[in-house]
């Protein structure tokens, strides 16, 4: 069920989510100072191609902290609309739940992506 989820989630929304993330990242590589977090955005547009089967678990200390206030300021806030605005527009059909709460599982991620850990789900 999980590789027929991440198929279907891949062609009807994953691919913009996996390329905002993706994008923000080669941004953020530009500079030198902001290739930590470029890796960080490449980590997660791995998850948003291919969500289904696994979560998020939120941890981190100061230096995720310090991280995430940079993020939040300059990527994480149109990140985060983004995603929310198409999980509520996935959300209109009753098919398109699940992938509009992907949609939302991403959007508070794109708010504090660092200290942030993928786990699989068994």
């Amino acid at each position: 069920m999980r590789s027929i989820g991440n198929i279907l989630w891949f062609i009807f929304g994953g691919f913009i989510g996996g390329l905002s993330w993706t994008l923000s990242g080669l941004f953020w590589c530009i500079t030198i100072i902001g290739i930590p977090i470029g890796k960080q955005c490449f980590k997660l547009a791995k998850l948003a191609f291919s969500p289904f089967g696994k979560e998020v678990e939120y941890g981190g200390g100061p230096v995720s902290c310090l991280a995430n206030v940079l993020w939040l300021i300059f990527s994480g806030i149109p990140m985060a609309a983004e995603f929310a605005f198409i999980g509520v527009l996935m959300c209109i059909t009753i098919i398109g739940i699940p992938f509009g709460q992907q949609m939302f599982k991403l959007a508070k991620l794109a708010l504090m992506p660092f200290g942030a850990k993928v786990k699989r789900i068994h």
